[in-house]
């Protein structure tokens, strides 16, 4: 079983520990493309066995969520399970003036990550790391807004959706929404719509993923590698070149006459059966590619 299992998780557990059900479930080596908050739901893809090796490719993708942002209150965490450190009750927006200071975000930019996030200063956990009066700033670090939507506006409560890059802190960006504004704010829900192409209605829950292992039908929710990475080109390789590749020969841009450079930075390479056997990146330039992973049959 190698491939992508999409997973809808729930609020009130880590990202982690979904994974280490699944791990029970399945009796396999998964990993997950991008952490959501214990209090978050939503879609988490989960790379499983040789798919692993995809992690890196997938978390890259573009992610698109709903939240909710709740001004007035500025929390320590930036969320609604820290600790309150200023209120304001008097709030009276107009939803064209939200939408005003929304679209200011939309764009590149430089997002500091918070102090209490799953990054790590030295192997620990910046959020353990806080929570023990050690908090860490961490340097800002380049994301892209590629759109922000007011969907509603109910006072105190602002719900939107955005659509964005790889890194990018909901929290940290409803903070600064609400600082812009001038009353302090935080996210109080979060719910992840998409990556990539990965849609969450195509996700499912723990317990049905429990009860699919048990009839032994989970394998036809998982996603093929080859699959997973729809829109990266292809290109087909013939079988002695493909034995080549397994064995880590240098490969040639000269060795690929079909190739043709696009947008994308990777490439898939198959044997005539039409099976992955590896992914390569380049950059334009260069007379060979580089092995990102090489998947043996």
């Amino acid at each position: 079983m190698d491939g992508v299992l999409l997973v809808d998780k729930p609020p009130g557990i880590t990202s982690a520990g979904v994974v280490a059900k699944l791990k029970r479930l399945l009796k396999a080596k998964i990993g997950h493309t991008g952490t959501l908050d214990p209090f978050a739901t939503g879609l988490l893809v989960c790379c499983i066995n040789k798919a692993t090796r995809l992690a890196g490719i997938l978390e890259s993708l573009t992610k698109i969520y709903e939240g909710v942002l709740r001004l007035g209150v500025r929390t320590d965490t930036q969320d609604a399970v820290g600790r309150v450190i200023t209120e304001t009750t008097n709030l009276s927006f107009a939803e064209t003036e939200i939408e005003n200071v929304c679209a200011k975000f939309v764009g590149t930019m430089e997002q500091a990550p918070p102090i209490f996030s799953a990054l790590k200063h030295k192997g620990v956990p910046l959020y353990k790391l806080a929570r023990s009066g050690k908090g860490i700033v961490k340097p800002p670090r380049r994301i892209t807004i590629h759109s922000l939507e007011v969907l509603q506006v109910e006072l105190p409560k602002v719900r939107f959706k955005v659509c964005c890059s790889k890194g990018t802190y909901i929290r940290a960006l409803a903070s600064d929404i609400g600082d812009v504004l001038g009353c302090g704010g935080h996210l109080a829900g979060l719910r992840r719509l998409a990556c990539g192409k990965f849609k969450v209605e195509d996700a499912l829950t723990v317990d049905e993923l429990a009860d699919m292992a048990q009839g032994d039908s989970i394998d036809k929710r998982v996603i093929t590698m080859k699959e997973a990475l729809k829109g990266i080109p292809e290109v087909m390789v013939s079988d002695r070149m493909s034995a080549d590749i397994l064995c880590g020969r240098p490969l040639a841009k000269s060795d690929l006459e079909t190739f043709e450079q696009g947008t994308s930075p990777w490439l898939k390479v198959v044997d005539p059966q039409k099976r992955l056997i590896a992914v390569v990146s380049h950059d334009g330039n260069g007379e060979y590619f580089r092995y990102y992973a090489v998947f043996p049959h």
